[in-house]
């Protein structure tokens, strides 16, 4: 294994805090390669008249560099 790097990502969804991670995975492989993993670092909602309209992740994305 090479070097990784870590990136830091916040991506939203309207269905659950799976998918804002989902979302923040596909998103940063539209120009990163070579991801590994990825790490939730923390969770949120928005509210709007007592209902949850969004969800919210804080998500760390590992990657490996090339050589």
């Amino acid at each position: 294994m090479g070097v990784l790097k870590v990136i830091e990502i916040l991506a939203n969804s309207n269905k659950g805090w799976e998918d804002a991670a989902r979302n923040a995975v596909a998103h940063a492989s539209k120009t990163v390669k070579h991801i590994k993993s990825v790490y939730i670092q923390e969770q949120s909602a928005t509210v709007t008249n007592g209902e949850i309209t969004s969800y919210r992740v804080n998500a760390k994305i590992t990657f490996e560099i090339e050589d």
